[in-house]
């Protein structure tokens, strides 16, 4: 609000600049929200909360926020002008995908606005006193300077973006902030380098390069589309995979569903990266499709009760099962192993095993009472089997989960 109404009563300074960068983010925006892909790669077939990037967008306001020179003269607009200018640019952008019915993000675009004026506060001041240029001048130092303050601006939205996935999710923040900083050297290296080169090639050339630079960008966010639809179909072919148990009649409806979900959360909470996230999801999903090797299928798909011996053949056939289906060697590895004792299994294995126990003791004919008394009845069982079956790590960790919304069940 107070950038607002300075920049009302001040006038927009130098208003070709702010219309070429405030139409560039608008367009960014506008693309990111129109006919983006129906679900991005967050496991589970739900929505990845840190939403999809956009490239265009960041790029032309971190690119405006470090603008010096327009044309061999220097700029005059300051921090609080490049804050106006983001925030109105962003939601023009939300305009049309409003109209067209689209889902918008106003957490991303706040955070956009939040990291923008970082980036400014730490450049224009600068710039304006005539620091900068005492400092540096033209010379390949100002570069280094940019890159240094742009490498920051992006841990500062890593930290922002980690942050707003925890409110949403209720993830644990560690996790989420480390899959941030992994995400580092891919798109927001991109922009980070365009946003560096857009305001130098400006100051000499003017605003005609400026769609041009946005070129690459487009191309990014094109193929992180394709990615993302890929990955899209590759879970729901593996999904669709997993339940031949159930129609077949080996397993109930919704079991490897359950123990998917289930098992991502309490690998989440232990702090597992996204790859290994996806790991344990698919080999989740896919635990039980050794039983379609068995002449009679086990009462309500139950594995847990069987001699170990049966148990590990069962594991054994799905693992060759699962070899044949192009997933990673690793998935196949966690289902071959989840009969194995705990201490000799993987910790994608020694979840799968546990959270597969719980959702068939709780959902089990042997399952009596109210749900709580028999989720509590079924933890208690795991804790009691710990010695050789379970890891107590996990099974804590899953009544955790439990006991919290992450896994989206009422205390």
């Amino acid at each position: 609000m107070v950038a607002l109404v300075w920049t009302e009563w001040h006038g927009v300074r130098q208003p070709e600049a702010a219309l070429a960068f405030g139409a560039l983010i608008a367009v960014g925006e506008a693309i990111r929200c129109v006919e983006a892909p129906p679900a991005l790669p967050g496991g589970s077939g739900v929505p990845d909360p840190r939403g999809e990037p956009a490239p265009v967008a960041a790029a032309g306001a971190l690119g405006y926020a470090l603008l010096g020179r327009l044309g061999g003269e220097p700029t005059t607009h300051g921090v609080l002008q490049v804050v106006t200018v983001v925030v109105a640019a962003s939601l023009a952008g939300l305009v049309a995908p409003l109209a067209l019915g689209c889902p918008v993000d106003p957490g991303h675009t706040a955070r956009r606005v939040l990291t923008v004026a970082f980036a400014a506060i730490c450049f224009q001041p600068l710039h304006r006193t005539g620091l900068l240029a005492s400092w540096f001048g033209h010379s390949p130092y100002l570069v280094g300077y940019l890159l240094a303050l742009l490498a920051l601006t992006a841990l500062c939205d890593a930290v922002l973006a980690a942050a707003l996935a925890r409110a949403r999710t209720g993830w644990p923040y560690g996790p989420l902030l480390r899959d941030e900083l992994r995400s580092l050297p891919g798109v927001a290296a991109a922009v980070c380098a365009t946003a560096v080169v857009m305001p130098l090639t400006v100051a000499v050339a003017g605003l005609w390069p400026v769609p041009v630079l946005a070129v690459p960008l487009l191309l990014i966010q094109y193929s992180y589309r394709r990615y993302a639809g890929i990955r899209a179909t590759y879970r729901q072919t593996i999904a669709s995979l997993a339940r031949s148990t159930e129609i077949a009649g080996y397993t109930p409806t919704g079991h490897a569903r359950e123990v998917a979900a289930l098992s991502r959360a309490v690998g989440r909470e232990l702090g597992l990266s996204e790859p290994r996230l996806t790991v344990l999801e698919y080999a989740a999903l896919m635990h039980d499709i050794g039983q379609l090797s068995l002449l009679d299928p086990v009462p309500a798909g139950a594995t847990e009760p069987l001699p170990a011996a049966e148990q590990r053949k069962i594991a054994l056939l799905g693992g060759a099962v699962v070899r044949q289906t192009g997933v990673p060697a690793e998935v196949a590895q966690v289902v071959e192993r989840q009969a194995d004792p705990y201490r000799e299994q993987p910790l994608a294995a020694r979840i799968v095993r546990a959270v597969n126990a719980y959702t068939e003791l709780v959902s089990g004919p042997g399952a009596e009472g109210a749900a709580g008394a028999a989720a509590l009845r079924a933890l208690e069982r795991l804790r009691l089997a710990t010695a050789r079956d379970f890891d107590p790590i996990v099974v804590e960790t899953l009544a955790t989960v439990l006991s919290r919304q992450v896994y989206g069940r009422p205390r």
